[in-house]
Protein backbone atom coordinates (compact mmCIF):
# COMPACT_ATOMS: atom_id res chain seq x y z
CA UNK A 1 0.00 0.00 0.00
CA UNK A 2 1.13 3.78 -1.22
CA UNK A 3 -1.45 5.68 -0.18
CA UNK A 4 -3.99 7.15 2.42
CA UNK A 5 -7.36 8.71 1.24
CA UNK A 6 -8.40 11.25 3.74
CA UNK A 7 -12.25 11.63 4.53
CA UNK A 8 -13.13 14.51 2.26
CA UNK A 9 -11.88 12.52 -0.96
CA UNK A 10 -13.83 9.42 -0.12
CA UNK A 11 -16.77 11.53 0.83
CA UNK A 12 -16.18 13.27 -3.01
CA UNK A 13 -16.06 9.22 -4.21
CA UNK A 14 -18.84 8.17 -2.34
CA UNK A 15 -20.92 11.05 -3.66
CA UNK A 16 -19.41 9.59 -7.50
CA UNK A 17 -17.30 13.22 -8.22
CA UNK A 18 -15.53 12.07 -11.34
CA UNK A 19 -12.16 13.88 -10.80
CA UNK A 20 -12.04 11.88 -7.30
CA UNK A 21 -12.66 8.86 -8.62
CA UNK A 22 -10.63 8.63 -11.61
CA UNK A 23 -7.97 9.66 -9.02
CA UNK A 24 -8.81 6.89 -6.82
CA UNK A 25 -9.22 4.17 -9.72
CA UNK A 26 -5.35 5.32 -11.25
CA UNK A 27 -3.98 4.21 -7.38
CA UNK A 28 -5.62 1.37 -6.58
CA UNK A 29 -2.70 -0.46 -8.45
CA UNK A 30 -0.66 1.29 -6.09
CA UNK A 31 -2.47 0.47 -2.75
CA UNK A 32 -5.09 2.90 -1.11
CA UNK A 33 -6.10 2.06 2.54
CA UNK A 34 -8.19 4.51 4.90
CA UNK A 35 -7.79 4.92 8.31
CA UNK A 36 -10.83 3.59 11.04
CA UNK A 37 -10.51 7.43 11.84
CA UNK A 38 -12.77 8.25 8.64
CA UNK A 39 -15.30 5.99 9.70
CA UNK A 40 -16.28 7.86 12.65
CA UNK A 41 -16.23 10.51 10.02
CA UNK A 42 -18.16 9.46 7.19
CA UNK A 43 -20.67 7.92 9.70
CA UNK A 44 -21.39 11.32 11.69
CA UNK A 45 -22.73 12.12 7.92
CA UNK A 46 -25.29 9.17 8.35
CA UNK A 47 -26.88 10.42 11.46
CA UNK A 48 -27.62 13.70 9.78
CA UNK A 49 -30.02 11.89 7.27
CA UNK A 50 -33.44 10.79 7.24
CA UNK A 51 -31.96 7.11 6.61
CA UNK A 52 -29.19 7.06 8.80
CA UNK A 53 -29.26 2.95 8.77
CA UNK A 54 -29.79 2.73 5.34
CA UNK A 55 -26.79 5.24 4.37
CA UNK A 56 -24.66 3.37 6.99
CA UNK A 57 -25.42 -0.05 4.92
CA UNK A 58 -24.53 2.20 2.09
CA UNK A 59 -21.03 3.55 3.59
CA UNK A 60 -19.89 -0.14 5.07
CA UNK A 61 -20.29 -1.17 1.53
CA UNK A 62 -18.36 1.47 0.20
CA UNK A 63 -15.68 1.49 2.65
CA UNK A 64 -15.05 -2.43 2.51
CA UNK A 65 -13.46 -1.86 -0.93
CA UNK A 66 -10.88 0.19 0.98
CA UNK A 67 -7.91 -2.03 3.32
CA UNK A 68 -8.70 -0.33 6.78
CA UNK A 69 -5.86 0.86 9.34
CA UNK A 70 -6.43 0.78 12.63
CA UNK A 71 -5.10 3.21 15.73
CA UNK A 72 -2.31 1.53 17.13
CA UNK A 73 -0.26 2.33 20.19
CA UNK A 74 2.65 3.25 17.52
CA UNK A 75 0.17 5.81 15.49
CA UNK A 76 -1.13 7.41 19.24
CA UNK A 77 2.68 8.50 19.92
CA UNK A 78 2.51 9.38 16.35
CA UNK A 79 0.14 11.59 16.82
CA UNK A 80 1.13 12.92 20.11
CA UNK A 81 4.54 14.05 18.86
CA UNK A 82 2.85 15.90 15.67
CA UNK A 83 0.48 17.59 17.68
CA UNK A 84 3.01 18.61 20.28
CA UNK A 85 4.61 20.30 17.58
CA UNK A 86 2.19 21.44 16.43
CA UNK A 87 0.80 23.29 19.68
CA UNK A 88 4.13 24.43 20.56
CA UNK A 89 4.47 26.17 16.78
CA UNK A 90 0.54 27.65 17.34
CA UNK A 91 -0.55 25.51 14.16
CA UNK A 92 -2.74 22.97 15.36
CA UNK A 93 -5.32 20.99 13.50
CA UNK A 94 -8.30 19.28 14.05
CA UNK A 95 -7.82 16.20 16.18
CA UNK A 96 -9.47 13.72 13.31
CA UNK A 97 -7.13 15.35 10.41
CA UNK A 98 -4.16 15.00 13.14
CA UNK A 99 -4.83 11.22 13.50
CA UNK A 100 -5.03 10.87 9.78
CA UNK A 101 -2.30 12.27 9.01
CA UNK A 102 -0.34 10.42 11.64
CA UNK A 103 -1.64 7.40 10.47
CA UNK A 104 0.13 8.06 6.71
CA UNK A 105 3.82 9.46 8.35
CA UNK A 106 3.52 6.26 10.57
CA UNK A 107 2.80 3.84 7.30
CA UNK A 108 5.23 6.01 4.98
CA UNK A 109 2.05 6.42 3.41
CA UNK A 110 1.17 9.79 1.07
CA UNK A 111 -2.05 11.10 1.77
CA UNK A 112 -4.14 11.60 -0.81
CA UNK A 113 -6.51 14.89 0.52
CA UNK A 114 -8.48 17.88 -1.03
CA UNK A 115 -7.33 19.48 2.74
CA UNK A 116 -3.89 20.44 1.39
CA UNK A 117 -3.69 23.69 3.87
CA UNK A 118 -4.29 21.44 7.33
CA UNK A 119 -2.37 18.65 6.26
CA UNK A 120 0.86 20.92 4.81
CA UNK A 121 1.17 21.84 8.34
CA UNK A 122 2.73 18.00 9.53
CA UNK A 123 6.32 17.74 8.90
CA UNK A 124 7.34 14.53 6.57
CA UNK A 125 3.94 13.69 5.74
CA UNK A 126 3.81 13.67 1.56
CA UNK A 127 0.41 15.37 -0.15
CA UNK A 128 -1.63 14.18 -3.19
CA UNK A 129 -4.35 16.18 -4.57
CA UNK A 130 -6.49 14.74 -6.73
CA UNK A 131 -7.08 15.99 -9.83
Amino acid sequence: MRFLADTDVLIDAFGGVPSVVRTLDELANQGVGISIVSYGELFEGAFGSPEPERVLDEYRQFLATFPLLPLTDATMVMFARIRRELRQKGLLIPDFDLLIGATAVQHDLTLVTGNQRHFARIHGLILYQPS
